[in-house]
């Protein structure tokens, strides 16, 4: 029996190397997959609008580099500082207010065992998995009714929708928590809201990271949800950027390339700054309580 585990010790180790030479180059295939989209914008956005769909792959030369012309010009047509300032302001307090209100909700829902919580639980869930173009139209009349078309409004519509992932995320957490810690707490005189926030929110930070990195790159992001509740006259950089779709197909392709290149490098100086806690936030979210 010894000879045979020794053996096949290394069968196992060669399959193992195996496995991960395999999974090393899946990911590798992934991320050149994702990564030269971006590179094409970025080298594009030299380039003189007349030469870039005639050769898009093609590194910028003498004759067809534009130098700053296309950020001049689509900031100048785009208004993208404004759009940018409307667009931090939506993004900041939208993710705070989903960060605050779900935990709050998560482990209101995870404490306390009753119908009415096991209900919100599974509806929250459900909101998870219903398409967004099922209720874009309803939204769209509600939110006129409400007077909710503006950059202040569309932060509740924005807590709305982001409420299904984040709680989900959090309650998962939540249950991996001994209550044992709330309960000495509140042995010490601590008031429930006092519990939360110096027991619980405390032991949460990696999952608050977390939650607040995915939702701030959805909303800094989004286009569909801007455009149907916001005025035409006050855009965020997605709604921004499409002003520079002409008449009849016409499109300036080099201010829009440059334009888009403005519009990720924050998220992506975000979430290259954050990244180490997704994993991690995301792992202890999905604890089985």
């Amino acid at each position: 029996m010894k000879a045979k585990k020794k053996n096949e010790e290394p069968m196992t180790m060669e399959v193992s190397k195996g496995t991960g030479a395999v999974m090393t180059a899946v990911l590798s295939v992934a991320a050149i997959a994702f990564v030269v989209p971006i590179l094409l914008v970025l080298m594009n956005s030299f380039k003189n609008k007349l030469y870039i769909s005639d050769a898009p792959f093609a590194f910028p030369t003498a004759e067809t580099f534009a130098g700053l012309g296309n950020y001049i010009n689509g900031i100048g047509r785009t208004g993208l500082i404004t759009a940018a300032g409307r667009s931090a302001f939506i993004t900041v307090f939208s993710v705070i207010a989903i960060v605050l209100l779900t935990s709050m909700t998560a482990w209101w829902i995870t404490r306390v065992h009753s119908k009415i919580s096991g209900v919100l639980y599974y509806l929250f869930v459900f909101a998870m998995i219903v398409p967004f173009q099922m209720v874009m139209f309803t939204l769209s009349k509600v939110t006129d009714m409400l007077g909710l078309g503006n950059m202040f409004g569309i932060i509740f519509v924005y807590v709305g929708f982001g409420a299904g992932l984040s709680v989900f995320m959090f309650a998962g957490f939540i249950k991996a928590i001994p209550i044992s810690l709330e309960e000495a707490a509140m042995l010490d005189g601590c008031s429930p809201i006092q519990t939360f926030f110096k027991v619980i929110v405390p032991i949460l930070r990696p999952t608050m990271i977390t939650v607040a990195i995915l939702n701030a790159m959805w909303v800094w992001n989004d286009y569909l949800l801007p455009t149907l509740v916001l005025d035409s006259d006050a855009p965020t950089i997605p709604m921004a950027v499409q002003y520079l779709r002409g008449g009849y197909g016409s499109i300036d392709m080099g201010a829009m390339m440059a334009m888009l290149v403005l519009a990720i490098v924050p998220i992506i100086v975000f979430y290259l700054s954050c990244q180490k806690y997704i994993i991690k936030g995301v792992a202890a979210g999905a604890v089985k309580g």
